[in-house]
């Protein structure tokens, strides 16, 4: 939650302005990370001071502030060496306002600014401290206290360098954060530090760099002052170069695509144009050195293109997201499937006593969806958890369990935590994540990358299929040494074969879907039913429809209808209910008559021809055929259009839904 964008160029020269502009560019890139309020500091024009913009409500406010402001800028001369820091941020603590807007400063005279992302858990104690020492706080936030103990260390201490600054206060903060800070007192220097929270530095220069490895300096901070060995830096054939800081991979893809991702407590520092890497303590499993990484992202995968949002453009890349997952890993010509990223494990898999599924939100709804198929396929007992729920009950955890934690952008808070406390009990951790070098894929003991492409959009769309695909997948991979389930496993090889043109099809239902949201969206309430494959459908269903239209929505087990949601049911009452021709048709047929016995109008999401259960319907959407382990991955996609379609009717922001952001790291 929250964005960061930092840049400093040095020996490379830049207008005040452009520097605002890349700041202001890179806010925008990563403002489905938070919208309720954003800022930025540059240096003043003298150089002597900084000056702050922060706005409360989105990006484009922000920038409409920055031009109103800096209109005289153009003229300006061009400056070697700059720092700039921005934030976007989704409210933890104070409401979105501009006093509470990042960054946040330790004086009125600007002395250090930071930008911050996640929370300090401890804030309420440093605050107290700072107090007693004549610090008044102007925000709400717990992000101001960050400033103002670096400024208070300062005073103490004057002989630190910048870097040892930010060592020493990041010793006295509890909780997860990610910050870039920069000083007036530094000219020209930038230091940026992670716990718990995404952050990465991208490097570009004229010409290649001399390493492909920054060293990992150890050690406290000395008591004396001292002078920075040349040694500690990254070294550079050539002396002109920028820095990017950034929580996401996508705010710093134009510029450059060699970035390192920052370890936990890693503090990463620029000076005189050489970037450090510091670590106060050395874990047994350290690497000596962080790799510089060559992002494969393109610039177009972020952008919306002929779409209106970028929700809708991720709806309709499903077709090629499923392929994307699948590619190299599944041969349809002779039924073999092989995950290189977990095929060492297999045997060890093969042997635990059971699989755990943990995931928060949608990335948990993958996991109900295949939880029946992997039950069939491992014949292994197969738990789904919430991650939050399974931290709250110290969940019993042994050695020959296997975990696996789903999370779209790898940097989940709650799915994190449960990985380490599972990993510390000695189970096998396997990640399932779209996003390469996040917490979860390098904390993981092996794991499969979805490869679903960037999600921009809040709501996840295609991340949720290719996440449903991938343990398909794994639940193939189990099974390829049974005799018993090869006909079963060639059925489901068959019917992902036939996905992506299942998938077009399913698409070309949305101007029906759109005029189903024209009889809905004015409705307070809609009601999702069904069971076996497509329960996780219902949950989903209603989980989008939430986040994205504000209305109260809920997914409902068809089996219990008559233990108590048959209440709701009544003429006025929408009802979507999704029933194919698979083994639990009968089932909710049943359930489909007590809904019309009680004046219900349910609308169905059935299959292509099935006039039959279409005549029980006051609206109906066809899908084609499929084997009944895939039908959640067709079922979903017209929910998905539907809350699409709900929202931009009511008005609502699709891609940035109000209280909600993409990237969940705070517990």
């Amino acid at each position: 939650m929250c964005g960061i964008f930092a840049y400093l160029n040095y020996l490379t020269p830049k207008t005040r302005h452009e520097v605002l502009e890349l700041l202001v560019r890179g806010l925008k890139r990563l403002e489905y990370r938070g919208y309720d309020s954003a800022g930025v500091a540059i240096d003043s024009a003298d150089g002597k001071d900084m000056v702050l913009v922060k706005r409360s409500g989105q990006v484009k406010k922000l920038e409409e502030a920055i031009a109103e402001k800096f209109s005289d800028l153009c003229n300006e001369e061009q400056i070697d060496i700059h720092c700039g820091i921005a934030h976007t941020r989704w409210a933890t603590h104070g409401v979105p306002s501009e006093v509470n807007a990042h960054p946040q400063r330790s004086d009125d005279h600007h002395s250090f600014v930071v930008v911050h992302n996640g929370i300090i858990t401890n804030y309420k104690d440093v605050k107290t401290y700072l107090t007693m020492h004549g610090y008044t706080f102007e925000s709400d936030t717990d992000t101001e206290i960050i400033a103002k103990l670096i400024h208070h260390l300062y005073k103490q201490h004057p002989q630190y360098s910048f870097r040892e600054l930010v060592e020493q206060v990041i010793q006295q903060l509890e909780g997860a954060f990610a910050v870039a800070i920069k000083s007036k007192h530094f000219p020209g220097e930038c230091v940026a530090s992670r716990r718990g929270s995404p952050l990465l530095v991208g490097i570009k220069t004229k010409t290649r760099l001399a390493t492909d490895h920054i060293p990992i300096l150890y050690g406290k901070v000395p008591l004396l002052p001292r002078t920075e060995s040349t040694s500690e830096f990254m070294p550079l054939e050539d002396k002109q170069v920028e820095y990017f800081f950034a929580s996401d991979a996508a705010a710093l893809i134009e510029h450059t695509n060699r970035v390192i991702y920052l370890e936990d407590d890693d503090v990463a520092a620029v000076k005189d144009g050489a970037l450090s890497i510091h670590r106060l303590k050395k874990c047994l499993d350290d690497p000596h050195a962080r790799e510089i990484t060559t992002l494969k992202m393109e610039i177009q995968e972020i952008m919306k293109g002929n779409y209106q949002y970028f929700m809708q453009k991720e709806i309709f890349e499903q077709s090629e997201s499923v392929v994307n997952t699948m590619r190299g890993r599944v041969n349809f010509e002779n039924g073999t499937v092989t995950l290189g990223g977990i095929k060492d494990y297999i045997p060890e898999i093969k042997r635990c006593r059971r699989l755990m599924l943990i995931g928060c939100g949608t990335s948990y709804h993958s996991a109900v969806a295949t939880r029946q198929l992997l039950e069939e396929l491992t014949e292994l007992p197969v738990m789904v958890e919430l991650a939050s729920d399974f931290l709250d009950r110290n969940t019993p955890i042994f050695r020959d369990d296997v975990c696996f934690f789903i999370s779209q952008s790898g940097e989940t808070a709650d799915t994190l935590m449960a990985l380490r406390y599972c990993k510390q009990r000695g189970a096998l951790i396997v990640g399932i994540t779209n996003t390469v070098g996040s917490s979860i894929c390098r904390e993981s003991h092996c794991g499969v990358h979805i490869n679903a492409g960037p999600e921009i959009g809040v709501a996840s769309t295609k991340a949720y299929t290719s996440q449903f695909i991938s343990l398909v997948m794994f639940g193939l991979v189990m099974s390829e040494d049974r005799i018993s389930l090869q006909q079963r496993r060639q059925e489901i090889i068959k019917g992902l074969a036939g996905l992506e043109s299942a998938i077009r099809k399913v698409l070309k239902l949305d101007p029906l879907v759109l005029e189903m949201a024209k009889d809905l969206y004015q409705h307070k309430s809609l009601l999702i039913m069904g069971r076996g494959y497509n329960f996780a459908t219902c949950l989903e269903g209603a989980l989008k429809v939430k986040e994205l239209t504000y209305m109260h929505s809920e997914g409902i087990m068809a089996g219990e209808l008559k233990h108590g949601p048959l209440a709701l049911v009544d003429d006025s009452m929408p009802v979507l209910m999704i029933i194919l021709r698979d083994p639990v048709y009968a089932k909710c047929m049943n359930a489909l008559q007590q809904v019309t016995a009680r004046e219900g109008r349910p609308i169905l999401i059935c299959e292509e021809g099935d006039e039959e259960t279409k005549s029980f319907s006051s609206r109906a959407l066809e899908i084609p055929r499929i084997v009944d382990c895939l039908q959640g991955i067709l079922t979903v996609i017209p929910m998905q259009l539907l809350s699409y379609h709900i929202a931009v009717l009511r008005g609502c922001n699709v891609d940035c839904p109000r209280n909600l952001a993409k990237s969940v790291t705070v517990e």
